[in-house]
């Protein structure tokens, strides 16, 4: 009851106002004539205070409630008093314009015959002391004269509603233009970040492989100054791009969504309650801003489509991931339906891994959530990779590629297997980039010793050529994917994450071919036992869902896991069962014990 009453305008006030001083006056007037009452003094005073706080009761509730009780309680005590004092008539002149005020839609069609005819009509039955049609047109006035204030009154809402909605549109275009600047400042930064670092980065490989052709000492110096000059231009270009990244100091998710919380809180007038828990991560840049895009999209619908007054925002901050929260106090609905703004918010969260909820009731307002998984970027978690590939210009080259990623971190490089294997067991990487064509002892070979010794270890097969069969080979030795060399920089570093989590990804390309070659194969592909797939928990966990019947889509939203993250490890289990689609994946997989069927 208090809150809507906060809610109140001057009109509001200006009705409880009159009612009040009718009732009041009621009351005095009551007392003063009480000889002449039938009903003892105590009665008629309790059936006018009645009068006064029942129906005013009713109107916080629904307006139909309120001229019911209007109009019984108060007209009926009108009626009485009207029988015992035939000048009291006037009384109910008040409680016509304010039924008038608070009708709507076809309430009108009763509210004023019961007003303007009926209720006269009982006055003159009770006491024909006057005129019928005089009443009449007192009573008629009265109700035009609170039908013209219901018109002031709605004129008066739907301007507020306009200047909240306006209010709201233009806080939402000024963040609008903020964050796209920003982000078109970041996307050119890394998009030059890239071309410029490529071609330097080939320029610098070129050079070094050009090395071995120089036969004179000064052509040898003259490679390593040219080679000292890109190396130290690549570095100026990388400080300049840095620089330009942001032109505002830099703040962290917390602050920048209490910033957003705090202007939309002022310029829309809604209440954008903040809470954050846990201890704060580090997230990329994408990640913050999936973040702020989603609790910006949230409280602009909150307010225009839920109509909420009380917004509370939450950001949870735990090991595997971090969760933001918008609950609203709006009025929520039956059958939520996507528009433009939530199908980014999830395009956003599905490309960093991660997913938006929403969830909403009629009466219960709305909930949105959007949850990322917390990416390896604290110092003491940072992605510890090793680079094996036989040429000294393509493991420099990926280093500079992946320094740019202040979660990945290059320890140790290696030129063929032998060294590869001896330098996982005193560096124990995390990833490890391994190149198949190598001297001594080539990828494929050293893959199956690592995994052998080290399965915590995960093994990126970096390669150049599509090979199926034996790309398949190593994945049943344990290969946790394969890329090509000439995927992106922002690919590789995403397949390197996803590696790391215990995902298995492997190129697009390539997998058509591994699906062509299990296609040839599958019927003489004989059994294995069960502990030889080397199936992972989470493959296994999938496998199970699928045998029950149920999507990718709606796996991924019961294990908290993007769409794709799903199918890529449902591709990886079936390439390890060494079959090409579901049916047959699930039926092997209950074959070989490795999953239950179902009752």
């Amino acid at each position: 009851m208090l809150e809507m009453i906060k809610k109140w305008f001057w009109y509001d006030w200006i009705m409880l106002g009159l009612r009040l001083i009718t009732s009041v006056s009621l009351i005095l007037t009551t007392i003063r004539f009480q000889e002449g009452l039938v009903l003892p003094l105590g009665i008629v005073i309790f059936w006018e205070i009645a009068a006064f706080f029942i129906p005013w009761v009713c109107l916080q509730l629904n307006y139909k409630y309120y001229l019911f009780t209007e109009i019984l309680l108060f007209g009926g005590l009108c009626v009485h008093l009207t029988s015992l004092f035939p000048e009291a008539f006037p009384s109910f002149l008040v409680s016509v314009f304010l039924i008038a005020a608070n009708s709507a839609r076809l309430s009108y069609h009763w509210t004023a015959p019961a007003t303007v005819l009926v209720i006269p009509g009982i006055f003159y039955v009770v006491s024909p002391n006057y005129s019928y049609w005089i009443m009449v047109i007192y009573y008629g006035l009265a109700y035009v004269m609170g039908f013209a204030f219901h018109l002031l009154t709605v004129n008066h809402r739907q301007n507020e509603t306009i200047r909240k909605q306006n209010a709201v549109l233009e806080q939402y275009m000024s963040q609008i233009e903020r964050i796209t600047l920003a982000e078109e400042r970041n996307r050119l930064s890394r998009e030059l970040h890239d071309t410029v670092g490529h071609a330097y980065t080939s320029i610098i490989m070129g050079m070094e492989a050009f090395r071995s052709e120089l036969a004179t000492e000064k052509g040898i110096q003259r490679l390593d100054s040219l080679l000292e000059l890109g190396r130290k231009s690549i570095e100026e270009v990388r400080g300049y791009l840095h620089q330009m990244e942001s032109s505002e100091p830099s703040l962290s998710l917390v602050q920048s969504l209490q910033k957003l919380g705090d202007e939309f809180q002022e310029h829309a007038q809604v209440e954008v309650n903040f809470l954050a828990f846990g201890e704060e991560s580090r997230l990329s840049r994408q990640a913050k801003m999936a973040f702020i895009r989603c609790l910006q999209e949230s409280l602009t619908n909150a307010v225009r489509h839920g109509q909420a007054t009380d917004i509370t925002v939450s950001l949870q901050f735990g090991h595997q991931d971090t969760r933001l929260e918008v609950h609203d106090n709006g009025r929520g609905m039956e059958e939520w339906q996507e528009g433009f703004g939530m199908n980014a918010m999830k395009e956003r969260a599905m490309n960093l891994q991660g997913q938006v909820l929403v969830y909403t009731k009629p009466g219960d307002g709305t909930l949105v959530t959007c949850t990322l998984p917390r990416q390896a970027e604290m110092e003491n978690d940072l992605i510890q990779l090793m680079i094996v590939d036989d040429q000294p210009f393509i493991r420099e080259g990926l280093q500079l590629l992946l320094d740019k990623y202040q979660d990945l971190k290059v320890v140790g490089s290696a030129e063929d297997g032998e060294q590869a294997v001896d330098l996982c067991g005193r560096l124990q990487p995390h990833v490890v980039l391994m190149d198949l064509d190598m001297p001594r002892m080539n990828g494929a070979e050293a893959t199956k010793m690592i995994k052998q010794q080290w399965p915590h270890i995960r093994v990126l097969i970096i390669t150049t050529f599509q090979d199926a069969e034996q790309a398949l080979d190593l994945l049943r030795s344990g290969a946790d994917g394969f890329l090509l060399k000439s995927a992106e920089p922002l690919e590789l570093a995403d397949t390197i994450r996803l590696v790391h989590r215990g995902g298995t990804l492997i190129d697009r390309g390539m997998s058509h071919e591994i699906f062509k070659k299990l296609d040839k194969s599958v019927d003489s592909t004989p059994l294995k036992a069960t502990n030889d797939y080397d199936l992972t928990n989470r493959e296994i966990e999938i496998l199970q869902l699928v045998a029950k019947g149920l999507r990718y889509k709606t796996i991924a939203s019961k294990l908290y896991l993007s769409d794709g993250t799903v199918r890529n490890y449902a591709s990886s289990a079936y390439i390890k069962l060494g079959v090409s689609n579901k049916e047959e994946a699930v039926q092997k997989a209950l074959e070989s014990g490795i999953i239950e069927g179902q009752n």
